[in-house]
């Protein structure tokens, strides 16, 4: 546009030259000649004004030119200001907000579908997209070592002792430790089973030699693994057996324990602390949590994975939710708006003093580009209009001299 406005005013010039020679040649060029004369001053004016907003002209440090850049500091309060009083006061955002349904717009948006995607696409894929990148651009190794050293020093804070002792109660109460005891009793039986020999040897190296001689060390052992299994059958199908109820009072009393007895509570936090600083139980949670982060990039980057169909789904439910329930829009609205004005109330002067220390920062130069890159189109067809203004004036000058000078 600086071209065109420019070729426009040599135009001009070049029109003023050819109907100044031809003045006497007929009165028409006596026109021609006051519109080209008339077009270049209008031209000429609009592009030192034009200019004078960014520059000096020709570079000569007029008075009163190089506006913009010599007032960039003044430029820049005044915005702030116009933000201040028109834009970040609590009434003005109060105001705009009042008829804005945010929440049914925020359900809209999550329920507008992406180009091939199907309902809530454009949110949950970006979320899911975020999420792998933001766990490929972290690093593996101190991040799972943060994540273990936070999660210790939480569990640092749990005194364990009595937790565990109340859910024992509480499992022994509903009467959930009974599955447990029955799953001992029949690891016991598989253990026992899976290790008749050796019992037997162990039998047989402890008989006597009379024993081994007339062979009841055999029969000894036998008896030994033969009342072994019927005591845990006995066990397992009487629910008031003598030994599953000393089974029951002995976990009682571990409940107690736990809970209420110093000395034991003390033992547990020291396995804890031991637990804890075992560098092998490290290791293992940085095994886990990277098995965990490789999991979760898998499903992300795919989008039929689970992981990305369930932030569709829950997405699409909450924007649904958003859009169609006029008590949940209430309160949603009513949260943003207060909010939004609380912000605007303790932290529009910091948000107007960020813009104008922006814009000082800025040296001439660059505050002169922005500006020039946003408005400056516009201010070329200025000198356009002038030039042809300028022109149209200078034709209607001419006449009105012709018409004077005739009568």
């Amino acid at each position: 546009m600086r071209t065109t406005a420019t070729l426009l005013l040599v135009a001009m010039a070049g029109v003023f030259g050819i109907a100044h020679a031809n003045l006497d040649a007929h009165p028409v060029w006596g026109y021609v000649h006051a519109f080209a004369e008339a077009a270049m001053v209008g031209g000429l004016a609009d592009w030192f004004a034009v200019t004078a907003l960014f520059r000096h002209p020709l570079g000569i440090p007029i008075p009163h030119t190089a506006i913009i850049p010599q007032n960039k500091d003044r430029i820049a309060d005044t915005m702030a200001s116009f933000l201040r009083s028109n834009f970040l006061t609590p009434s003005v955002v109060a105001r705009r907000l009042k008829d804005m349904n945010i929440a049914r717009s925020a359900g809209e948006f999550l329920l507008q579908p992406r180009d091939g995607e199907g309902d809530a696409g454009r949110v949950g894929a970006g979320a899911a997209e975020l999420l792998a990148e933001l766990l490929e651009t972290l690093d593996p190794q101190r991040l799972g070592e943060q994540v273990r050293a936070g999660l210790a020093r939480q569990v640092e804070r749990i005194d364990v002792s009595p937790l565990i002792g109340s859910m024992l109660e509480a499992a022994i109460a509903d009467n959930r430790h009974r599955p447990l005891i029955d799953g001992f009793i029949r690891w016991a039986g598989l253990t026992l089973e899976d290790n008749e020999e050796m019992v037997r040897e162990m039998i047989q190296a402890r008989a006597n030699a009379l024993l081994r001689w007339t062979g009841l060390d055999e029969r000894l052992s036998n008896s030994v693994l033969d009342g072994l299994y019927r005591l845990l059958a006995e066990i397992l199908v009487d629910p008031e057996h003598p030994l599953r109820n000393k089974v029951e009072e002995g976990l009682a009393k571990l409940a107690q324990d736990l809970q209420h007895d110093p000395e034991m509570r003390a033992k547990v936090e020291a396995i804890k602390a031991e637990l804890l600083a075992n560098p092998a139980v490290g290791a293992w949670w940085i095994g886990v949590w990277e098995r965990m982060r490789h999991g979760l990039i898998d499903m992300a980057r795919n989008p039929d994975a689970a992981l990305a169909g369930q932030l569709g789904n829950s997405l699409q439910e909450l924007g649904e939710a958003l859009r169609d329930d006029p008590a949940l829009q209430m309160q949603v609205n009513r949260f943003a708006r207060r909010a939004l004005v609380g912000i605007a109330h303790r932290y529009g002067e910091q948000i107007v003093r960020l813009v104008s220390e922006t814009v000082k920062r800025w040296d001439a130069r660059t505050i002169t580009g922005r500006i020039e890159s946003a408005v400056g189109r516009d201010l070329q067809f200025i000198r356009i209009n002038g030039t042809l203004v300028g022109g149209l004036a200078g034709v209607t000058i001419h006449a009105v001299t012709q018409l004077i000078d005739k009568s």
